[in-house]
């Protein structure tokens, strides 16, 4: 079953990694599985070797760039490794462990948000703000003793 990455900001016609390079691994699940819980190898790892994937190799150097910058620190190897257990069907975390590679590499793809605007506080929210200081000090020393009358 191939990994479909659908359209988004940075991948606008969308992406389909071949199943042929994908390498999933299964084993037990420490989660819920009742009686079949130390039978059943439910927990799924999806794994895909960034570096040598065709599919992503087709996406150009600029965005490949951003996807293996943004994914630094998640590759073991080059390999980027996905793992599913919080069902009790291995049916469920393989289907769970796509989709969870897939957002991840929508995420990596997208671009930088634009950069930040610097801007300046307005009259109003000094004044504001200043008043609101004024009356939590005011607040404040009225809590005090009276001076002693004497």
């Amino acid at each position: 079953m191939d990994l479909v990455v659908p359209p988004g900001p940075g991948v606008p016609q969308g992406l389909t990694v071949p199943a042929a390079e994908l390498v999933e691994r299964f084993s037990r699940s420490s989660g819920p599985g009742g009686q079949g819980v130390n039978t059943a190898d439910s927990r799924v790892e999806l794994e895909l070797d960034v570096d040598a994937s065709v599919a992503l190799a087709s996406l150009g150097a600029a965005r490949r760039e951003r996807l293996l910058a943004r994914l630094e620190g998640r590759l073991v190897d080059g390999r980027l490794v996905v793992a599913a257990s919080e069902h009790r069907q291995q049916r469920r975390n393989r289907v769970a462990a796509r989709e969870r590679m897939a957002d991840l590499l929508r995420e990596a793809l997208a671009p930088p948000p634009p950069a930040r605007r610097p801007t300046r506080p307005t009259r109003g929210s000094k004044e504001r703000r200043l008043a609101a200081k004024k009356r939590r000090g005011e607040l404040k020393s009225a809590r005090s003793r009276p001076p002693r009358e004497g």
